[in-house]
């Protein structure tokens, strides 16, 4: 029979029981004996709702995520199925562009968006494949196509900067700019969009819709290319500024070589032209663009795409531009060429075209720089005052243009082409022309005295001289050299204002010519251009010419061009032998004249000054053996000049030009014949106290018709 536990050893109801040494055991040192709490009526009733919440969102959940999924799924293989083969995306242009060579085919302008031509992400510089990636997608070969994070990076810059969620910063990968590039799939339609630039906006716009498909379709670009492919799409598609479509034509444009040779420095800015095209264009501000390239630098550095060294050699030794981007010169020049050619082939063309011209770069830096320095040293700052200037061969072959003061945009108002302005003096000219075409001698008098016209339906017309004196009996030098405008009307009223007019329209002055008297002062309007042309004549021998600039149009990659030269020496106007006198008259212009300030020191130069009334136009327009140069000075809303005449500012450009445009050239002579002096003539009788009228003269050879007008102008 087994023994019995002692009473004393049991432990009450209730009672702690000790662990031997009358301490409470531990808590969990043994297996608990308490009862689980169960819930009450109220928690019983939450956890049933919330059960049934889960199992309800679950199951809708999962049949949304299916339901999403699919979709998904299904628009990635829609798009996948639509995409094109890698080479048939390269080329984003609906229009060509057009190349500007000057006379050493040496590329100088461009006009259009300009694709310099296929390049890929194997072969394009190191250098710049880096550069981008690290720019515009650091996780590029981490994802497929999409970055969340980056996204919603995104987005709470853009909420913090105050600006909309999908404004500003827009989180997107490469691929997804390429997408936006490619307009989603979307061709270019001319019906839909006014211009391309409203498609190409249209399809860069920010839109929680927008960004929805661009998920789909970057999934599918990456499951359709490689990372390669869809770099090489974007390499050759991205705007990078000044009309330039894809890297290559950005490094031909800035710095005259091929994106696969660009160095680190180089590679940099063209990767910071991805943010802002315009804004970090090298040539519209280097300051900006160096310091947007030297923020890529530390991002190429800081994800190991280039050394320490590298990136201190990238910073130290900065892009710099091509000579031709650099001097941004000829932008008038190239717009006028493109004014001369069929729209189709130019500002309507569908391909890239390569235009030939007489352009010289080194005439063209020496016009703008002799311009600039008379604009600094002579003239006022804050002046509105514009100018222009035109340098050619005595064949019309134009050298140099500039339209105006500034370097201005393409398709500026050019001031040397399209101001139609009156010519003042600078006509006169073509009345010499005509009176040596008909056998006058340049010391053939004319008698400086006041002179009365009675214009039928005006009345009297008196013209006066520019310093309002009267020189009596001058020779017809005289007469131009001082720009005497009373001889000047009556040798025009001579030899007829009908053989004036012939003679400067043959020459090229297109404008409409004043049917008065006052034709022979110059009130009739002409260009810069024109103006300089019909010098031209005067200096080849008497022969018209056609200002050019355009020598050959071609199609890119053709050799045969589709336009030639269109201009050039045209048919005889006035003799050879009057080209020459009057190239001899118009010598003492410069030497004893009006147009002492053009003088150079080292060759001879003909030319003649032009002010109008109340010196609203000035001009000068003179020519040595080698070139021909017309400058125009003036106010763009006609203002009168204040102190200005031709012999004045006008004179002291050209002078500036020339004296630059013949650095190194070998001075030789003028084709000029110097006339044989003739002894004043003598009057037929004197009064006392007047100056002779009527000094005798060989009549023997004169016409009869052409000995009355002399007489009865005072003409000798």
């Amino acid at each position: 029979m087994a023994a019995s536990r002692p009473a004393a050893a049991r432990t009450p109801p209730g009672a702690r029981t000790s662990g031997g040494g009358g301490k409470p055991p531990r808590r969990g040192a043994g297996p608990s004996n308490r009862t689980p709490r169960r819930r009450g009526p109220i928690g019983r009733f939450f956890a049933a709702v919330f059960g049934l919440i889960w199992r309800v969102l679950w199951g809708i959940g999962w049949r949304i995520g299916f339901v999403m999924g699919t979709i998904l799924a299904a628009a990635v293989f829609y798009f996948y199925a639509q995409l094109a083969p890698v080479t048939d995306l390269i080329d984003a242009r609906s229009r060509g562009s057009v190349t500007f060579l000057d006379h050493e085919n040496k590329v100088y302008a461009w006009r259009g968006e300009t694709f310099g031509g296929m390049i890929t992400a194997e072969t394009v510089s190191p250098f710049l494949h880096d550069a981008v990636v690290a720019t515009e997608d650091r996780r590029f070969y981490r994802h497929l196509g999409i970055s969340p994070r980056g996204i919603a990076s995104a987005i709470r810059i853009n909420l913090a900067e105050g600006r909309g969620p999908f404004e500003g910063n827009g989180g997107s990968t490469i691929t997804q700019q390429v997408a936006k590039l490619l307009c989603l799939g979307v061709p270019y339609d001319q019906t839909h969009w006014e211009s391309e630039a409203d498609y190409e906006a249209d399809c860069r716009r920010g839109s929680m819709w927008r960004k929805i498909k661009e998920v789909p379709y970057a999934i599918a670009m990456e499951l359709k290319y490689s990372k390669e492919e869809i770099l090489t799409i974007y390499f050759n598609r991205a705007y990078l500024g000044a009309g330039a479509r894809g890297f290559e034509a950005a490094a031909q444009r800035y710095f005259g070589k091929s994106a696969n040779e660009v160095n680190a420095a180089e590679a940099a800015m063209l990767a910071g032209l991805l943010k802002a095209p315009s804004y970090f264009a090298p040539t519209n501000n280097m300051d900006r663009a160096r310091a947007r390239a030297n923020v890529i630098i530390g991002l190429m550095e800081e994800q190991g795409y280039v050394t320490s060294e590298q990136a201190a050699e990238a910073r130290t030794n900065p892009a710099r531009l091509s000579e031709a981007a650099a001097s941004r010169s000829g932008g008038f020049f190239a717009d006028w060429v493109m004014e001369t050619a069929p729209a189709f082939l130019t500002t309507q063309t569908t391909e890239d075209v390569i235009i030939r011209t007489t352009l010289d770069q080194r005439l063209q830096k020496a016009s703008e720089e002799a311009l600039a320095y008379i604009f600094e040293t002579k003239i006022k700052q804050g002046s509105n005052a514009q100018a222009a200037i035109v340098v050619m061969s005595a064949d019309g072959a134009v050298r140099a243009m500039v339209g105006g003061r500034k370097i201005e945009a393409a398709g500026s108002f050019n001031r040397a082409t399209q101001a139609l302005r009156q010519t003042g003096s600078a006509f006169k000219p073509f009345v010499y022309a005509a009176a040596l075409d008909l056998g006058w001698s340049p010391e053939d008098y004319v008698e400086d005295t006041p002179y009365t016209i009675n214009i039928p339906g005006s009345g009297p017309w008196s013209p006066k001289n520019y310093d309002e004196e009267f020189k009596g009996m001058v020779t017809l030098t005289q007469a131009l050299a001082e720009s005497r405008n009373i001889p000047a009307v009556k040798v025009s009223e001579a030899v007829g204002r009908d053989n004036v007019r012939k003679i400067a329209a043959d020459f090229g002055i297109q404008s409409d010519l004043a049917a008065g008297p006052a034709l022979a002062l110059g009130a009739s309007e002409s260009t810069l251009l024109e103006m300089t042309g019909a010098y031209a004549g005067i200096l080849n021998g008497g022969s018209s010419v056609t200002p050019y600039g355009l020598v050959e149009l071609r199609l890119q990659g053709e050799e045969e061009p589709l336009i030639g030269a269109a201009g050039g020496i045209g048919e005889r106007v006035i003799s050879e032998q009057s080209a020459r006198l009057l190239t001899y008259m118009m010598t003492k212009v410069i030497e004893n004249g009006t147009g002492g300030r053009a003088r150079l020191d080292d060759r001879q130069a003909a030319g003649k000054t032009g002010t109008t009334q109340a010196a609203r136009d000035a001009w000068f327009v003179g020519y040595t053996a080698d070139y021909v140069a017309g400058v125009w000075m003036g106010y763009d809303d006609n203002t009168p000049l204040t102190g200005v005449t031709g012999g004045g500012l006008p004179a002291e450009i050209w002078h500036e030009v020339m004296v630059r445009v013949h650095e190194g050239v070998e001075p030789k002579p003028l084709p000029m014949d110097i006339p044989e002096p003739r002894t004043p003539p003598q009057p037929e009788y004197q009064d006392p106290g007047q100056v002779a009228q009527q000094p005798t003269r060989d009549r023997s050879q004169e016409d009869p018709v052409e000995s009355l007008l002399k007489d009865l102008l005072g003409l000798y």
